[in-house]
């Protein structure tokens, strides 16, 4: 259930203060450029920049362009690969001088980044007829508030949610492995029922308010933004519930004590038989499968929790084009060909990454359980089914920046550790989430 993600980690934890210091500097005016339009040939030289393939990818990655420009001779790419550390920063110091490359890899973070202060192109008015050739939740994900029907990057390669627990430790607690929770309520239900029966042995899963925040709201129903996505509305009474049963089940340990307030190493903790719950990444269970086989033989893998909306979270990485590039026919092939279904499949073999193209999913790799004893296989399986029905995808919406997840989360923490009540927890997160969230406008404007 928990979207952990060591990518997501890193640039999460880079974007809070790319966002203050592109408030500072002015970035806001960036985005006012004219945006480029096709003309019909696919010409001239584009700047590609990724975030952190290489050395791991590179014959991959230049493999793909050199295809690109032998279909397409009257294009030259260069390709740049800069570290995760200070991408974010990077790509801000970019755009107030004007030095974007053409096609940008975007996670989550930086396409927020980037797309709520208008540099990049609106692909679905560039390369409108693309659409189709996605998996609905992934081409969704890339719309802004406000703007429509505009779509400003193509998807590329996802992770989806799953859930992952230790079969053993499942029975040994008195539960059904083959009867996984399919609520938030009902694995705080099953947690209850471990934390009884463990004895301090193990727990059920990471405290981590963070990482479980907005995604279990989301998945309870709670309305995160107001309709016209102006302000924060979560402020209800499924909140507070979630507060008081995540202080309750915290107290009947339930969770390792020192997560609340720490990052603890999960696949330690889960590796060495100590949690029933592991994390929701299919990267996930290769990591158990290398590091602890004794508890990757005894780990399963079931869709991830969804709620009562049906919902599953996915972590994308997308390419964006930089809005006023000089060659707008060429940045767009270029991306639509990176991120086609044969590139994408191919890439997946190489990690553990799901295709966002509809055609890439479908190849036979993604649905074969083999017997169906293969935690790995299983969980690729699972991932790509749980894909093909992502339209009702319940990402982090943008207004929910790290800094609005850090002040919530303090005032969740407070609560868990009985230091206020939950009701009072939930109305200053509120609160302070959207005085952020008025600041954020602020500083666009």
């Amino acid at each position: 259930m928990t979207r952990s993600n060591p990518t997501r980690a890193a640039v999460a934890a880079l974007v809070a203060g790319a966002l203050l210091s592109t408030g500072a500097c002015g970035l806001g005016g960036a985005g006012n450029g004219k945006e480029a339009q096709r003309t019909g040939r696919v010409a001239g030289e584009i700047t590609f920049r990724t975030l952190q393939l290489k050395p791991a990818f590179t014959g991959y990655v230049q493999a793909v362009i050199d295809a690109f420009e032998k279909e397409h001779p009257g294009v030259q790419v260069t390709w740049e690969d800069v570290p995760g550390d200070g991408y974010n920063e990077k790509l801000v110091a970019d755009a107030q001088a004007g030095a974007l490359p053409d096609v940008i890899n975007l996670s989550t973070d930086s396409f927020q980044l980037l797309g709520d202060r208008g540099l990049l192109a609106d692909v679905a008015k560039l390369d409108g007829d693309s659409a189709r050739e996605y998996v609905p939740g992934a081409w969704e994900q890339f719309k802004l508030p406000g703007k429509g029907d505009s779509v400003y990057a193509y998807p590329w390669y996802v992770t989806p949610e799953i859930l992952t627990y230790n079969r053993e430790l499942f029975e040994r607690s008195g539960l059904d492995p083959a009867a996984p929770p399919t609520s938030v309520e009902q694995f705080f239900d099953y947690a209850e029922q471990i934390a009884a029966r463990s004895a301090g042995r193990y727990s059920a899963f990471m405290a981590d308010p963070k990482g479980r925040l907005p995604g279990d709201w989301q998945k309870m129903g709670v309305p995160l933004l107001s309709p016209r996505k102006d302000r924060f509305t979560f402020d209800t009474g499924k909140a507070v519930e979630w507060v008081e049963r995540m202080k309750d089940l915290y107290a009947k340990g339930a969770m390792p004590r020192e997560s609340l307030l720490t990052s603890d190493d999960i696949n330690q903790l889960y590796g060495s038989g100590k949690l029933v719950f592991g994390p929701g990444s299919p990267g996930f269970v290769k990591d158990i499968k290398q590091n602890a086989p004794q508890v990757y033989a005894k780990t399963h893998v079931a869709g991830a929790i969804t709620g009562r909306l049906g919902h599953i979270g996915i972590y994308a990485q997308s390419l964006g084009i930089r809005k006023d590039t000089e060659h707008p026919d060429a940045a767009a092939e270029f991306a639509k060909w990176v991120t086609n279904g044969p590139n994408q499949v191919e890439f997946s073999r190489r990690a553990t990454i799901y295709p966002s193209n509809a055609q890439g999913l479908a190849d036979p790799f993604f649905s074969d359980r083999g017997d169906g004893d293969d935690a790995e296989t299983v969980a690729r399986a699972v991932g790509a089914e749980q894909l093909r029905t992502a339209a009702l995808d319940a990402n982090t919406p943008v207004q929910w920046t790290n800094q609005v997840g850090d002040a919530v989360v303090r005032e969740v923490q407070k609560a868990i550790l009985g230091e206020q009540d939950a009701r009072t927890a939930v109305k200053k997160a509120e609160d302070a989430a959207n005085r952020l969230l008025v600041d954020a406008d602020a500083a666009r404007t």
